[in-house]
């Protein structure tokens, strides 16, 4: 089975910036993920949710994009990013990193845009 090609989509919504990645994070595609989200931080948006339903794997590239951007977002007290919809085998990749207390998890997309 081929892995579906990796894009993001990207919706401004009112409270925050929406994110939904399709496919594989990995060292590969990361700095697109990256690109994607420092381009809206240029343009002074720092409330991200992502949306994590249809990513089938995180690598630690992606895991090092999502800190770093965290980081950014949190500096003085400006955002945050709240992940949304992840499935079950990436929850288990930040709870083996122990980076479950860094990020705020919702079960829907909708939770998430809802709490900023």
């Amino acid at each position: 089975m081929t892995p579906k090609p990796f894009s993001i989509e990207h919706k401004q919504l009112k409270r925050c910036d929406l994110f939904t990645p399709h496919g594989r994070i990995d060292s590969s595609t990361a700095p697109q993920l990256e690109e994607a989200l420092k381009s809206v931080m240029k343009e002074g948006r720092y409330k991200f949710v992502i949306n994590l339903s249809d990513v089938d794997f995180l690598s630690s590239a992606a895991l090092r994009v999502l800190i770093s951007t965290t980081k950014e977002c949190r500096k003085f007290r400006r955002g945050d990013v709240y992940l949304a919809e992840l499935p079950d085998k990436l929850k288990e990749v930040f709870d083996l990193a122990g980076l479950d207390e860094l990020f705020r998890f919702f079960e829907t997309e909708a939770e998430a845009v809802g709490s900023f």
